[in-house]
């Protein structure tokens, strides 16, 4: 008797139960891989070659555990950070978070949505600025009239331009001894450059509105769902809903992490290797992509920054709006109408009217995208402190983190707080 047939149809509805249990930690990825996440990755291969590589083994691990730490308190709870942070912590501190992450977001948006503009100039030769504000006003009328879950999947297509770097590694001829011990750091170095760029990695790689989205869209899973409960209520949900959440983090962290050292490889194998040790301009970043993309590799690089900046966007101004309507307790929700959520709408379009500002600064898009990313490192300090000590609280129930996955996340904050330390060490000397 031939069972093939039914083997291969449980293989696809394996298959199919798998990518159902894809989503907020999915789309988390990849907005993580945003332009600021691609600027620094760019810089840090052209600045050290093969030499930072470690760090992206060393994020990975704290990058799930922090992330999964930051779902399960939405699940569990059915709230989101800032309204659990604000049950643990006095409520001028919960204010001051909020307000640290409005502000480093909204300097994230600016600078994603200037890196926008000055890719399209590229390919087009026309004014950076004029595609910015455009790029501004498509993004928020998509958030403002269309749920972000409908249009977020079809813009996840457009990030698979990065894998054009991925492709990279099987064209250039590469010194995988080099990388491998970039990998554990054998050519780890720490001047002030490197310092700065270790916060960099970090801050983009960890970044405190990641926390704050993946944590809000989990409750919107509950709040959408009526078959799914926070789990202090239901816990008979737990085993299913725990399982989801491993799967979708690890899947969504891991396309991150992998996307992203292939970028540094990719320079570092480009860029470094022929004397370009900084990155000033987004042509210098697009000239990467050259040895795969010729004299489209231009078109490729502004492909990559448009969808990532279009994915990302809302995460970076949503999230703001998320932790500022759970700390003050209003409204929120990317799948309402605006009539329905003014403060959460309103929040959302003051960050990134308040981000188009760095139009009128003198600094490069990627060079803005960078510094971004090291604003990001230093602000998810104390964010990710908060984040630990509600994960331990009796808001979690009898769903308080364990040991492994709450040392995990405490030692992700310690690496966050020794690399930003190191930095103003080095500064200094």
């Amino acid at each position: 008797m031939n069972h093939k047939p039914k083997s291969r149809l449980k293989t696809r509805l394996h298959g199919v139960a798998v990518l159902n249990k894809l989503g907020p930690g999915l789309i988390t990825g990849a907005a993580d891989d945003d332009p600021s996440g691609i600027a620094t990755y760019s810089q840090a291969g052209a600045q050290s070659g093969f030499g930072l590589l470690w760090t992206l083994a060393l994020t990975f691990p704290l990058m799930v555990a922090i992330q999964m730490i930051s779902a399960l308190i939405g699940r569990v709870t059915g709230k989101g950070l800032a309204s659990n942070m604000a049950t643990v912590l006095p409520r001028q501190v919960v204010g001051l978070l909020v307000a640290l992450l409005f502000v480093a977001n909204t300097i994230n948006v600016g600078a994603d949505l200037a890196a926008m503009g000055e890719a399209a100039r590229l390919v087009t030769g026309w004014n950076a600025h004029a595609f910015t504000i455009a790029f501004a006003l498509l993004s928020l009328g998509l958030q403002l009239f269309i749920p972000y879950r409908r249009y977020a999947r079809f813009l996840t297509v457009l990030t698979f331009s990065l894998f054009a770097y991925v492709a990279l590694l099987f064209l250039l001829p590469l010194d995988w001894a080099a990388i491998g011990g970039g990998l554990v750091g054998l050519h780890a170095t720490l001047d002030s450059h490197a310092a700065t760029t270790i916060v960099a990695i970090f801050g983009t790689t960890i970044s405190p509105y990641l926390f704050f989205w993946q944590s809000a869209q989990e409750v919107e899973e509950v709040d959408q769902r009526a078959d799914e409960h926070p789990l202090v209520d239901a816990p008979g949900e737990a085993p299913e809903a725990m399982s989801r959440i491993r799967i979708d983090t690890l899947a969504g962290m891991f396309a991150s992490n992998f996307v992203a050292m292939a970028i540094m490889v990719a320079t570092a194998a480009t860029l470094h290797a022929h004397g370009v040790t900084n990155i000033n301009t987004a042509a210098d970043a697009a000239r990467a992509l050259e040895p795969i993309a010729g004299r489209f590799a231009f078109a490729l690089f502004s492909v990559s920054i448009i969808g990532t900046g279009l994915l990302a966007v809302p995460v970076l101004a949503g999230s703001s709006a998320y932790a500022v309507g759970d700390a003050w307790g209003f409204r929120t929700g990317l799948d309402r109408m605006p009539w329905q959520a003014t403060g959460f709408y309103a929040v959302i379009g003051a960050g990134m009217l308040m981000g188009l500002g760095l139009l009128w600064t003198p600094l490069d898009p990627i060079q803005a995208l960078y510094w971004s990313a090291v604003i990001n490192g230093v602000v998810a300090v104390p964010v990710m402190a908060a984040l630990m000590i509600v994960a331990r609280s009796k808001a979690m129930g009898k769903f308080k983190v364990g040991p492994v996955l709450g040392g995990l996340g405490w030692l992700s904050t310690l690496v966050m707080a020794a690399a930003a330390v190191a930095m103003l060490y080095v500064q200094l000397q």
